[in-house]
């Protein structure tokens, strides 16, 4: 019996001929997956920009476009000076635990700056009292501009521009006795008076000022209430 020994065919004998319809298809369809994925991902970030908007943007009745806040100019300091009366404010936190009346008194200070005494009733009837210091931001074209910058941390800090908070003043009658004042993130306002009580006719025009900036007086807090 004879044996026969099986030679294995050549690699290249065993390969499958090039079919060029069948790669032309396969690439074609990779080709269609990747573009249906790109604007798959395209639109679906689109979509989470525009949901991220919404939820930034401003508050029902408020401008569909929130253009940058405009202060009061000129103000002089000297006639702003003295003490003011919180009427309103949005709640923030360095005010938490302020449940009673707060008042604010301005004291120009020879170098130019305004010393800062913010003082409120506690819910056990005692003082908070904190001691900062303002200084005016030039604005250019606007001499003597609302724009203020307010500090409380110490002194050897002020270098740091963290530290320095903005306080914008936003309204402000003819005689320095309503002040509407405010940031230009619009997530803080305060209505501040001469008197210790704001006429509620009064107090609201302040409000409806603010929301037609852009402010969300919804969640306005009155003082002492």
């Amino acid at each position: 019996m004879s044996l026969r020994r099986r030679t294995a065919a050549p690699a290249a004998a065993r390969r499958a001929p090039f079919d060029d319809r069948r790669t032309s298809a396969a690439i074609g369809t990779l080709a269609t997956a990747f573009v249906v994925g790109g604007v798959a991902t395209w639109l679906a970030l689109g979509a989470g920009r525009t949901a991220r908007a919404q939820l930034a943007g401003p508050a029902d009745g408020a401008p569909l476009m929130r253009a940058p806040l405009q202060v009061v100019a000129p103000v002089d300091i000297q006639r702003y000076a003295g003490t003011w009366h919180e009427q309103a404010r949005l709640p923030n936190r360095f005010q938490k635990q302020c449940t009673g009346p707060v008042t604010a008194e301005y004291i120009p200070q020879p170098d130019g700056t305004v010393q800062v005494r913010n003082r409120c009733v506690r819910p056990d009837g005692n003082f908070d009292e904190a001691v900062g210091t303002a200084r005016v931001v030039p604005v250019a074209g606007q001499p003597g501009a609302g724009r203020l910058e307010v500090r409380f941390a110490p002194s050897w800090l002020s270098w740091l521009p963290m530290v320095w908070g903005d306080y914008w003043i936003l309204k402000l009658d003819r005689d320095y006795q309503v002040s509407l004042v405010g940031t230009p993130d619009r997530e803080y306002l305060w209505v501040l008076s001469r008197e210790p009580r704001l006429e509620d006719a009064a107090l609201q025009a302040e409000l409806d000022y603010a929301a037609s900036l852009g402010f969300d007086t919804a969640k306005v807090v009155l003082t002492g209430q």
